[in-house]
């Protein structure tokens, strides 16, 4: 996906390991504390959160996933005290009652492999094929072609994010976001993913659609001639996306002219710029 303009995801990591300087203060708390006996001073009648036990999550009751609908419907399970880390699943379960009948979420309009890569990420904290680290790449899977050329691997992680947003997760959506930017795709596989994400985002969403609006603002005199009439075709049926890029083209255009100005240069001054028509 886009690569000069892509949308930085930020990625918080923690370093458990990493020193932390001490004021006079906490010192002297620390040093008061290894002759208690290492108890902690917590404030008086502070109330601590107590860590969440992985045996709690385990323990908890199972839940059945109805994901799809007919011939294509599938069972899935999942504990739910890992759901309802989902706003969407905490209210779903809310109904629940303890007199034995069956806890289960109709998951009818949705796709089975992001609802897949959503239970994945709700008990290993990520989805395959995860990103290496230090790199804008996804760890290698030979049944994976290099080349994006259908938009498919696009698409998964555009479906992760969308379900991620009906979910009401946010880390997890932000991971996709990541993601999607890490593959290589040629120009039809780009406007498949353009028109997934014009037709199942909101107009608000800057997270994947500005990028998706730079991308072709700025090669679309290159990737055009590959998918003319596939690039047409989505402008029809999304005037939006055709707004949003020609918005794109003029705010550069008028960026040039500008800098220009503040910058003219030594040719002669009896000549007018000369502006490209692509």
């Amino acid at each position: 996906m886009a690569e000069e303009f892509e949308v930085e995801i930020i990625e918080e990591q923690q370093n458990p390991g990493a020193d932390v300087e001490m004021a006079e203060g906490d010192e002297a708390e620390g040093a008061a504390a290894a002759g208690n006996g290492g108890d902690l001073p917590f404030a008086e009648g502070g109330d601590v959160e107590p860590r969440t036990n992985y045996i709690s999550y385990l323990t908890s009751p199972v839940v059945t996933l109805l994901v799809g609908s007919g011939e294509s419907e599938t069972i899935l399970t999942a504990h739910q005290a890992l759901l309802t880390q989902s706003p969407f699943f905490s209210d779903a379960c809310a109904a629940f009652t303890d007199d034995g009948s069956p806890r289960q979420v109709d998951l009818a309009s949705e796709e089975l492999d992001a609802v897949g890569c959503f239970l994945e990420f709700l008990y290993t904290g990520d989805y395959f094929p995860r990103k290496l680290p230090g790199q804008r790449l996804l760890e290698p899977d030979p049944s994976i072609p290099p080349v994006d050329e259908t938009g498919d691997q696009l698409l998964k992680h555009a479906r992760v994010y969308t379900l991620a947003e009906k979910f009401g997760m946010d880390r997890l959506k932000s991971l996709a976001s990541s993601k999607i930017h890490c593959v290589n795709s040629t120009a039809k596989g780009e406007i498949t993913y353009a028109r997934y994400i014009y037709q199942y985002t909101s107009k608000d969403d800057t997270t994947v659609r500005a990028p998706v609006a730079n991308f072709w603002a700025t090669r679309s005199h290159t990737l055009r001639a590959e998918a003319e009439d596939e690039f047409r075709s989505l402008c029809l049926e999304f005037p939006q996306f055709g707004y949003d890029v020609l918005t794109r083209v003029l705010d550069e255009k008028l960026k040039r002219e500008h800098n220009s100005k503040l910058h003219p240069g030594t040719g002669s001054g009896r000549k007018r710029a000369r502006h490209s028509n692509a």
